[in-house]
């Protein structure tokens, strides 16, 4: 395991923090297929995304969770800003700096992501054809989430409110000199809506996996291009690489897999169901991270073959 620091070359001035995996005997002579791993909505490095990332280069991969721009040990200004293209673009960074590496093949790089960070995987793998297969664990796209709701309950012309919302607070940043924040995740116990979010809560604020530089929180002026952002644009052309997707069976967001799934042109595409598990079982539960880790492997070693 090794910390690095590189320029991100979006032009955003950023410079992004990441952590490096490596398999058991790794030599730097040899060339190794590498994956990049993207965090959740609110979260960081350290938490799932290097859970996955380590579990993943026992397999033989070489494997780096970074912090998105604007969060976690990544700089930018302002602070916890979530712009969804920006997230998107900072996957192909982390690939802009792999084939840096000389013990990486430039023709064998996967990504894969957690929550959001799934959906910014396929956003990614549309527009980047250095990706040559991705994989996804309790996939969100986060434009569907704040359109349509948790389950899908929710019309897309029912949503302006937020864009309202988004646009209000854009002024009253401006006008007041600090930024209104949205959660990612509910901040406080008492504020779930359900069972399932209330894990989130508990995953993100107890000492189930929080961490410092994971707050939860986004900018409220995000909404303005959260709201109108789809992680799956035009995946029914572009999106041909092999996809695994990796799903809980009691999941209120797993039908945000099965739309990558249904709109993808790849011929290559499946969904892993993990009986049982929900959206936040497959960040950290031993039995369920293990089976979504015993099929995401061998779809990357043959895949990145």
């Amino acid at each position: 395991m090794r910390n690095v620091t590189f320029k991100n070359l979006n032009g955003q001035g950023v410079t992004t923090a990441a952590t490096l995996y490596f398999p058991e005997g790794f030599d730097e002579a040899r060339k190794y297929p590498a994956v990049v791993v993207s965090h959740p909505g609110g979260g960081v490095k350290e938490q799932t995304a290097g859970l996955y990332a380590g579990k993943l280069a026992e397999a033989g991969l070489v494997t780096i969770a970074f912090d998105r721009s604007y969060q976690g040990a990544s700089t930018g200004e302002p602070r916890q800003l979530e712009n969804p293209y920006v997230s998107t673009e900072d996957v192909s960074a982390v690939i802009d700096y792999l084939t840096t590496l000389p013990y990486v093949d430039q023709d064998k790089i996967g990504a894969m992501g957690i929550c959001a960070g799934a959906g910014y995987s396929a956003n990614a793998a549309i527009n980047d054809r250095r990706i040559k297969a991705l994989g996804m664990v309790s996939a969100v796209n986060i434009g569907q989430m704040f359109r349509n709701g948790w389950e899908n309950t929710v019309k897309d012309a029912d949503a302006v409110g937020y864009l309202d919302f988004g646009s209000n607070a854009r002024t009253t940043d401006i006008a007041s000199g600090e930024f209104a924040t949205i959660p990612l995740a509910p901040l406080r116990e008492e504020d779930a809506p359900n069972a399932e979010l209330r894990e989130a809560w508990e995953y993100y604020h107890t000492p189930r996996a929080e961490h410092p530089n994971a707050p939860g929180f986004a900018l409220t002026r995000n909404l303005n291009q959260i709201i109108t952002y789809d992680a799956y644009n035009k995946a029914e052309a572009f999106l041909t690489q092999p996809i695994l997707a990796v799903a809980g069976s009691v999941a209120g967001s797993k039908w945000m897999s099965d739309d990558l799934l249904a709109r993808a042109a790849s011929k290559d595409k499946s969904l892993h169901v993990v009986e049982g598990a929900n959206h936040m079982s497959l960040y950290d539960v031993p039995k369920f991270v293990d089976e979504a880790v015993s099929v995401l492997a061998p779809f990357f070693q043959t895949r990145l073959k």
